[in-house]
């Protein structure tokens, strides 16, 4: 038990330094930010396609109350702003070189991380309502075609629907993409100090 305790201890005395040069940090931080692009564009795309169908449903088909056109223009708005938003933020990461400008890049990701935050907690609970408005609208009409257990299985799916990605899947998106902004911020800071310990 001793030989142990002198093994333990002689492990927590030895420190590994691992270097890493800003050349091999860069790759690797070339890597993520391609891959946090890649996905904010698809973001921007999946909610330009669902714009796009719901904007085609409405030109369409033929609708007689009044409040599936305001259900229909709401989700269009709610669906439009957000979109913008996720654009300006995929146009912070995008715009500048981070092999050029290492700086810079970092308080641009830096920004993005404080708009990512904002879109998931404050702005995240504005587009919820707003869809969940439309949807009351647009099922005024629409549930009048259904029998009741149908009108019961719609308005239940729906509504678990929304509850799901408001908790559950709004958690783990925001967890798992604060770690990775984290990271990428924390390699480009490094990447940035060795660049002005070598200068």
């Amino acid at each position: 038990m001793q030989a142990f305790d002198q093994i333990q201890e002689l492990w927590q005395k030895h420190e590994v330094e691992v270097k890493v040069s800003a050349d091999e940090m860069l790759q690797q931080a070339k890597k993520e930010v391609n891959g946090l692009k890649l996905k904010s564009a698809l973001n921007i795309m999946g909610m330009l396609a669902s714009f796009l169908a719901i904007a085609a449903i409405w030109m369409f088909y033929h609708f007689e109350s009044w409040t599936t056109h305001v259900g229909i223009s709401i989700t269009l708005i709610a669906i439009g702003v957000y979109t913008l938003i996720l654009y300006r933020d995929h146009r912070l990461i995008s715009k500048s070189d981070y092999t050029v400008h290492p700086n810079e890049y970092l308080n641009n990701l830096k920004t993005y991380q404080l708009n990512r935050y904002k879109l998931y907690n404050s702005l995240y609970w504005f587009y919820a309502i707003a869809l969940s408005l439309g949807l009351i609208f647009y099922f005024v009409e629409i549930l009048a075609y259904f029998s009741t257990s149908q009108k019961l299985i719609a308005i239940g799916l729906t509504a678990m629907w929304i509850i799901f990605c408001s908790t559950v899947l709004r958690k783990a998106v925001i967890r798992r993409e604060k770690e990775r902004i984290a990271l990428l911020i924390e390699k480009f800071e490094r990447i940035s100090s060795q660049f002005s310990i070598t200068e």
